[in-house]
């Protein structure tokens, strides 16, 4: 694996919502916490990885954040968030979870093999992709870790 260019950098994505209160019961749902300190009734810091969060923001507040006007999630995308889960499994639990709370579904499994993904359309039109990926593959690259399996079901 590659070494951080700047270890301990922390990562904040900010994206606005139209209803904290139900954008936070939304991913409550799909298994994420929220870090107090960073919450109130305009902002809520909904924890992603041990450096990364995803800022979740009344659209007054995200307003005070851009000086460009906000755009509709629902017919314009500027950006895709993705989000990786531990297992084959809890891609699944996780975008049927999505699905039950509310959320549309993007696109159905996909599955290439070392690495398998399903999106959704949060509560607000946001795109939101859960993914897997095998440890190997991750640590190797994908594309030497599909030459090193294919070399290992070669026959002798």
């Amino acid at each position: 694996m590659t070494i951080p260019a700047h270890p301990g950098r922390m990562l904040f994505l900010n994206i606005p919502v139209a209803d904290l209160p139900r954008s936070k019961a939304f991913f409550t749902k799909l298994g994420f916490s929220f870090n107090p300190n960073f919450t109130d009734e305009n902002a809520a810091c909904m924890l992603v990885g041990e450096q990364a969060s995803v800022m979740l923001l009344s659209h007054q507040k995200f307003a005070e954040f851009s000086k460009l006007p906000m755009a509709d999630p629902a017919t314009h995308a500027l950006a895709l968030y993705c989000f990786s889960v531990s297992s084959r499994e809890e891609v699944d639990a996780v975008a049927e979870a999505a699905l039950a709370a509310g959320g549309v579904e993007a696109d159905g499994l996909e599955d290439y093999g070392f690495m398998c993904s399903r999106s959704f359309f949060d509560l607000d039109g946001h795109g939101w992709q859960v993914m897997w990926m095998d440890p190997a593959a991750a640590e190797q690259g994908p594309e030497e870790f599909v030459a090193s399996m294919q070399d290992a079901n070669a026959p002798a």
